[in-house]
Parts: C-alpha cells; sequence; structure tokens
C-alpha cells in the first residue's frame, strides 16, 4: 500500500515537472534575434543573398517531448532585402512574389519528427504567393536558458529547399536558379 502511494505521489510530481518544461515562446524579432535568409543561385555563377526584414512567429516546445513542438511563422514578402533596391523592387512584382496581390507569407508546422541529439523534421505547410505546400525543414536546438533580463530563452536553426515553380512564380532564371534555399534561426522568449 505505502509503495502505490508513494508511486502515486511520485508519478503525480513527475508529471507536473514535465509539464513545467512546456512553454509558449514569441520569436524575438524586436532587438534582431531572429532571422528568414534565403539563397538563390544567380545563373549557376554566384550566390543571391537576402532576407526578409518583417516577420513574426511563435512556437512552443518542451525539451521532454519535442515532438509536441509546434511553430508558426508570418512573413511580410515585401520586405524582401537583397541589397539592391532593383531587384528587390524585381522580386516584389509579379515576375516573384507578386506582393500587391499576396501581402503575406506563411508557415504552420504540422508534425515534429525528432532525430536525437538536438535535430529534428519540421513538416509544415509554407504559403508563399498564395500557394501552400508542403515543407520539411531540417531543424537543430541550439539552446535554452536565462537570459540578463529575467527572461527565459529557447533558440533554433531551420533549413529548407524548394522549387519556385512548386509556388506559382513565374520567372525562371534558368536551371542554376529554379529552388531556393531558406536558413531560419530564432531567438524565442518565454511567454
Amino acid at each position: 500500500m505505502k509503495k502505490s502511494i508513494v508511486g502515486a505521489v511520485l508519478g503525480v510530481m513527475l508529471t507536473g515537472a514535465a509539464s513545467v518544461h512546456a512553454a509558449d515562446f514569441v520569436m524575438d524579432t524586436k532587438n534582431a534575434h531572429s532571422f528568414i535568409q534565403f539563397k538563390m543561385s544567380h545563373l549557376g555563377y554566384s550566390w543571391v543573398l537576402g532576407r526578409f526584414n518583417k516577420f513574426d512567429g511563435e512556437f512552443s516546445y518542451d525539451e521532454a517531448n519535442p515532438s509536441a513542438a509546434k511553430v508558426s511563422v508570418n512573413i511580410d514578402p515585401s520586405s524582401v532585402d537583397t541589397n539592391h533596391a532593383e531587384r528587390d523592387k524585381h522580386i516584389r512584382s509579379e515576375d516573384f512574389l507578386h506582393v500587391d496581390e499576396f501581402p503575406s507569407a506563411k508557415f504552420v508546422s504540422k508534425k515534429v519528427i525528432p532525430e536525437g541529439d538536438g535535430k529534428a523534421k519540421i513538416v509544415g505547410d509554407l504559403t508563399l504567393r498564395g500557394v501552400t505546400k508542403e515543407v520539411v525543414l531540417d531543424a537543430k536546438h541550439i539552446a535554452g536558458g536565462n537570459d540578463p533580463w529575467g527572461g527565459y530563452r529557447e533558440g533554433f536553426e531551420g533549413t529548407t529547399t524548394f522549387k519556385l515553380k512548386d509556388f506559382g512564380i513565374p520567372k525562371s532564371l534558368g536551371p542554376a536558379a529554379e529552388e531556393i534555399q531558406l536558413y531560419m534561426t530564432v531567438e524565442g522568449i518565454r511567454k
């Protein structure tokens, strides 16, 4: 009888302790500790690098149960920045992102598949230029802990590659530029 009571109390304590680790986070974009960047081949000779300056997002994470993690990111495609004003104007046009008609893009996770050592596949829907397709982010937990301002943070990075034509982008810059690579690094502040 004593053993079952002790076991029950331990079970409640452990269950309670596990739920303490689960938390919701908001991505720190205000202080520029989160980034969404991309890389695309230019004619096969070099790379065009860019980023989206305006986005926000949230995620939930429990280190004891990473498969229960969720993430959602909203992106303002008109904030594209390749460090070249004329190219950025072209990327915003109907040839590429067509931001006048499609003023937002987003990623919403559907499931997380842990791979060990802080790595995971995050399967989710990416909506870009009005088209929604499933993509897989190769993600990695960087670290988590207390910050100097009394908060708690978790950091992650992730990459994915997809074909531009899969999202209805009509402009072709040749076979070397059919795909784009996205790199995302986020630092979340616990709510």
